[in-house]
C-alpha cells in the first residue's frame, strides 16, 4: 500500500467539496440535470391513469430504494429492480462514472420501455454520472444525494433502503410491506457498536472533485479522538426512516453537518456516519433497532471480505430472518432458486403481488388492480413476527446505550 502525506489545505478542500455537493443536493440544484423523473405514462397507443398510493392508517408503508452500480452492472440493476418492484414504492437508479454513457442510456431506455414502470411512473434514473469509491466519502455524498432526490420526487415514503447491484431480496415486496405495516415510522434498522477502528486515520477521496472513479488516497496522518461526540460503527447496509434522513440532510441542530465534515476524511464513512448521527442525537437515539435485516456471508478472512453466496448458504440464508442478502454474482444458480422458490418471479419480469395477482399472461403482469393491499406469504408472516419482536425489545432499552 502506498502511503501519502497531505497538507491541511488539501484535506480542507475535500471537506469543502463534500459540503458543497450535499448543499446542492438539498437545495435541488442538481434535480433537472442529474436525474430523469416523471417518465411518461403513455406507452404506444395506451394511456395510463397514474395511481397514487393511499396513506390512510393501516395502509402498507412506502419504501424509497436507492439502487447503485458501476461498469458492467446494468443487467444486475435491472434484475434487482424487478425483484424489489412494487407500485407503492419509489426507485432511484444510478450507474457511477465507471460505467459508460452508452450503458447509462441503455439502463434508462430499458426502464422506460417496461410497461409497468411507465404506468406507475415511480422509477427514476440518474442521468449524469458522478465518481464514487465505496470506501470513501464520495459514497456517503452519493447516498445523501439520493435521499435528497427521492425527497424531492415524493414526500410520501417512509423508509430509505440502499442496495448495490450485488444485493438481492429474499422476501417479496408484499412480504416486506406487510412486515413493516404496523411498525412505528420512526424506527431505524441499523447495526451500531461503539468503536474507533479507522476514524483517526486521515484519507482523501479524490472522487469528490474527479470526473472518473479514482482510488481513495491513504496517508500516515493521524488525528486525535474527538471528545465532542462518540463514534459508533456498524454495517453500511441500513433501512433508515424518512424523518431521520430529513434530519441528516437539513441538520437543524448542526450535528449532522458537523459530523459530515468530520467524516469527509475518514475511510469507510458509510460504516459510521449514520450510526454516529443516530446515537449522538437525543431525538433519534432511541429509534434504533440493532438489526439491519441483511444476510451477508462473512466466513472468509476479514482482509479478503465476503465472497459470493452459493447453494451451500441457501438454507441458512432463508432461515436467517433477513429481508435481503449479499453478495450475489449475476447468473448464479442461487439467484435462480430465490426467484423460483421464494419470489415466484417469472423470467425477465417483476415479482407478482396482490396488486397484479391472477393477472399474469404469457409470463407478464398484463393488468393490475389496487396497490394498497398486500398478500404476504409464509416468509412475510415470519418476517412480521421477527421485526415486531425487535421493535418490542427496542422499547426496553436504548440500543445505543446498550453498546457503550
Amino acid at each position: 500500500m502506498r502511503i501519502f502525506k497531505f497538507s491541511p489545505l488539501l484535506v480542507g478542500f475535500s471537506v469543502a467539496i463534500l459540503i458543497f455537493v450535499i448543499s446542492l443536493a438539498v437545495s435541488g440544484t442538481f434535480s433537472n440535470s442529474l436525474f430523469r423523473s416523471g417518465f411518461s405514462v403513455t406507452t404506444g397507443d395506451v394511456e395510463f391513469v397514474k395511481i397514487i398510493p393511499s396513506k390512510r392508517p393501516g395502509d402498507p408503508p412506502i419504501f424509497a430504494y436507492w439502487i447503485s452500480g458501476t461498469r458492467g452492472e446494468k443487467e444486475k440493476i435491472l434484475r434487482l429492480l424487478k425483484a424489489v418492484y412494487h407500485p407503492r414504492n419509489q426507485y432511484l437508479l444510478h450507474l457511477d462514472a465507471g460505467a459508460s454513457t452508452w450503458e447509462r442510456n441503455q439502463l434508462s431506455l430499458s426502464v422506460q420501455s417496461k410497461r409497468v414502470f411507465s404506468a406507475f411512473g415511480n422509477v427514476n434514473v440518474v442521468g449524469r454520472a458522478y465518481a464514487v469509491d465505496q470506501t470513501g466519502s464520495s459514497a456517503l455524498a452519493a447516498t445523501l444525494h439520493a435521499a435528497a432526490v427521492l425527497l424531492k420526487i415524493s414526500l410520501d415514503w417512509d423508509w430509505f433502503i440502499t442496495l448495490s447491484a450485488s444485493d438481492y431480496p429474499i422476501v417479496t415486496q408484499d412480504d416486506l410491506l406487510h412486515a413493516f405495516t404496523s411498525l412505528p415510522k420512526d424506527l431505524n434498522f441499523i447495526q451500531q457498536r461503539k468503536e474507533y477502528r479507522m476514524t483517526n486515520l486521515i484519507v482523501v477521496d479524490r472522487n469528490l472533485y474527479s470526473s472518473k472513479n479514482t482510488r481513495v488516497l491513504d496517508s500516515n496522518e493521524i488525528r486525535s479522538t474527538p471528545d465532542a461526540f462518540k463514534i459508533f460503527e456498524g454495517s453500511p447496509w441500513t433501512i433508515l426512516s424518512r424523518p431521520f434522513m430529513e434530519y441528516c440532510l437539513h441538520g437543524w441542530d448542526n450535528l449532522p453537518r458537523k459530523l459530515l465534515m468530520y467524516f469527509t476524511n475518514v475511510a469507510h464513512p458509510l460504516e459510521a456516519y449514520f450510526q454516529t448521527v443516530l446515537c449522538n442525537s437525543p431525538q433519534f437515539q432511541n429509534t434504533t433497532i440493532s438489526n439491519y435485516l441483511w444476510y451477508i456471508e462473512l466466513d472468509t478472512p476479514p482482509q479478503v471480505g465476503p465472497h459470493a453466496l452459493s447453494m451451500a448458504h441457501y438454507d441458512v440464508m432463508v432461515g436467517s430472518g433477513a429481508a435481503f442478502a449479499r453478495p450475489f454474482k449475476e447468473g448464479d444458480i442461487v439467484l435462480q432458486k430465490v426467484d423460483e422458490h421464494i419470489l415466484r418471479r417469472p423470467s425477465d419480469d417483476v415479482v407478482p403481488g396482490k396488486w397484479c395477482s391472477g393477472c399474469w399472461k404469457e409470463g407478464a403482469c398484463s393488468k393490475w388492480g389496487g396497490i394498497d393491499m398486500v398478500e404476504p406469504g409464509p416468509y412475510g408472516k415470519k418476517l412480521k413476527r421477527f421485526v415486531s419482536k425487535l421493535a418490542a425489545e427496542r422499547l426496553q432499552s436504548s440500543q445505543c446505550n446498550s453498546n457503550r
